[in-house]
């Protein structure tokens, strides 16, 4: 034990060499617990409920960790309103009605290959359910991801005879179908070097994804066709997830650091409504001086074989008071009502908890509860502008590279399968644009800013969530048809300044010649 406090702590043992007086290192004891120069590493009463492992990612997350996870979150989903309304706000927000795509070559927007791929993504046909198009997928994964931690989406290749555009759909499913049996080393050849797995993804020595191992049906779904797994080609899979930690392979439901607090909260509620409930139930007690008197609505068994007498019928039972009752009770008796606790500091408990939720998942307090009453323009745009940091870092480090990269690869694919030339083809993705908090200085300020040099026209398009090369050409054509009509608006830079005065044209006439040329 004091070998592994050294080793911990960064205490060389000693060698039984004297040590100089201002060079010994001192050794400081607080009770039971020595104290390190890290005061969070302090073993002592105060640090004696934290959980100190060295385990990986992988260990923490265990399978059994994850489907309780998984389970616990699922069910805040369907009964929680708050939790309901968080996954809905991140999903809605991080893809939106859709993160868009063109396809290009070479630079250049392909307008054959891309209105191919239209054809198929832009319509249920990519869907293997038929129900979806691609940007219904996205939501549905984004949402999935949020509650269950991670989603998988599988290509399916399809024939000819299907008559689809292109020859793949897609298929999302939930993290449950991996299977986490499949877990250890690969068997091999003696003094071969082989792979291994981690539940229930298959790795190469080197560490590189070979594959998964999937459930034929969903484990939760009860079907014959549930039992056993079949790998699959990594190339034919896109797991995606938020990696916390380096060499993370599974993902964590992202309900995970605010589930205790969200059962807390809903224990809470419930006491409190029950407090109220038994309060206005409790009216009042009735005594008096009557020692050998009966309760009204007691039952005896002193009846004649047996059967049971029900005393005190010939008066009413004080037993309920409904609005507009005037109660009469014999002389001697009292009646006592009763006075019902107070419930305190329930709005404050209530935003106190509610902000820790919206702090843990990483959205608003506004956006997680809809309140706004104490919110104005400075802090709204503040909260704002930091949930869209956020929501930037989720679509860039983890929506768009694992699931819109792998649907831009297997949409390549396709193309090379039906024969296209696919060379120097790639695929744009821009997300969903923000909506404007103050419109009309915020256009200024860009207006202000592409004059000044300090953005390009195509940043603008991006923010707003618009792909640069289709705006400048829906532009273009729109210009072009002003001028054949003989039409100037506002909107024309080319013709109107900015104050609305008629812009200055260059003359088409040859510059004059000096005198004595």
């Amino acid at each position: 034990m004091a070998s592994f406090l050294e080793r911990l702590f960064g205490r060389a043992r000693p060698t039984g060499k004297p040590v100089q007086a201002a060079t010994a290192p001192k050794r400081i004891r607080t009770g039971r617990g020595a104290r390190a120069e890290y005061d969070g590493a302090t073993l002592g009463r105060r640090a004696a409920g934290w959980r100190r492992t060295r385990l990986d990612a992988n260990g923490e997350l265990s399978p059994m960790v994850a489907a309780a996870l998984r389970g616990i979150a699922r069910d805040l989903v369907r009964n929680n309103p708050f939790a309901a309304r968080g996954a809905a706000t991140i999903a809605n927000n991080m893809v939106g009605t859709g993160i868009t795509f063109q396809v290009y070559r070479d630079g250049q927007i392909d307008d054959r290959l891309n209105k191919l791929a239209r054809r198929h993504l832009d319509t249920t046909a990519c869907d293997a359910s038929r129900r979806h198009d691609l940007y219904g997928l996205q939501l549905q994964a984004a949402r999935t991801i949020v509650e269950s931690g991670a989603v998988v989406m599988r290509r399916r290749w399809r024939r000819a005879s299907d008559r689809l555009p292109l020859p793949f759909q897609l298929q999302v499913i939930e993290p449950d179908y991996i299977d986490p049996s499949k877990h250890g080393p690969l068997s091999t050849a003696p003094g071969v070097q082989g792979g291994f797995l981690i539940n229930g993804v298959q790795f190469s020595p080197l560490g590189a994804r070979e594959g998964y191992w999937l459930f034929n049906g969903h484990p939760g779904g009860g079907r014959a066709d549930a039992l056993g797994s079949t790998f699959v080609k990594a190339a034919d899979v896109a797991h995606v997830f938020r990696a916390d930690r380096p060499e993370m392979e599974h993902g964590a439901t992202w309900f995970a650091p605010v589930i205790l607090r969200m059962k807390d909260f809903g224990d809470y509620e419930d006491a409190q409504l029950t407090r109220q409930k038994l309060a206005s139930a409790f009216v009042g007690v009735v005594t008096g001086e009557d020692p050998g008197g009966t309760i009204p609505g007691i039952q005896s068994e002193d009846g004649d074989a047996g059967e049971p007498v029900t005393l005190g019928e010939d008066r009413e039972p004080l037993d309920y008071i409904e609005p507009g009752t005037f109660q009469y009770a014999r002389p001697g008796e009292e009646v006592t009502f009763s006075d019902p606790p107070k419930v305190e500091g329930y709005a404050d408990y209530t935003k106190v908890s509610l902000r820790a939720v919206s702090a843990g998942l990483g959205v608003p307090y506004e956006a997680l509860t809809g309140d706004l009453s104490n919110v104005n323009f400075s802090s709204g745009r503040m909260g704002w502008l930091e949930y869209q940091r956020s929501l930037s870092a989720w679509q860039w480090s983890m929506f768009i590279p694992q699931f819109c990269g792998a649907v831009a690869a297997w949409l390549i694919d396709a193309f090379a399968m039906l024969g296209e030339d696919v060379d120097g083809v790639t695929v744009r993705w821009t997300p969903p644009g923000r909506e404007m908090i103050n419109p009309t200085e915020e256009v200024k300020a860009s207006r202000d800013a592409i004059r000044a040099g300090g953005k390009t026209i195509s940043q603008w398009a991006r923010e707003r969530g618009e792909d640069p090369d289709t705006f400048l050409a829906e532009a273009k054509a729109d210009f072009e048809k002003l001028d054949a009509l003989g039409l100037i608006f506002d909107c024309d830079p080319r013709r109107v300044t900015a104050v609305g005065n008629p812009a200055e044209q260059e003359s088409s006439a040859p510059p004059a010649q000096p005198q004595g040329a």
